[in-house]
């Protein structure tokens, strides 16, 4: 089964002083990530720019949107992938230091 990730309100790192919200995208699976969506409340979901999408077995470094400051630790993620399948939601937290969210 493939895991997903990544949250709301994310945009790809590119040199960004704010390396305490990011967190590390693994593919780890044979197809290529082109969409993620978070939802806080596991109803409502939000999409993220993750530009040309993530190439199976590449890692993107991601960082939260200031807008998520104040939401939960926890949140979940899917990913849409190149060949039409959509990961499960799986939970994240994000409190959590050196997080990697990783698909199989």
């Amino acid at each position: 089964m493939k895991k997903m990730l990544m949250a709301a309100a994310l945009a790809v790192l590119s040199g960004s002083a704010f390396a305490e919200y990011s967190f590390e995208v693994h593919n780890n699976t044979r197809s290529m990530i082109v969409g993620i969506e978070a939802s806080e409340d596991g109803d409502s979901w939000g999409d993220f720019d993750i530009a040309r999408g993530i190439p199976s077995g590449a890692r993107s470094t991601l960082i939260w949107d200031s807008s998520t400051d104040d939401g939960n630790c926890v949140w979940t993620f899917r990913a849409t992938f190149a060949d039409g399948s959509v990961s499960a939601g799986v939970d994240f937290d994000f409190c959590e230091e050196g997080l990697v969210l990783e698909f199989n």
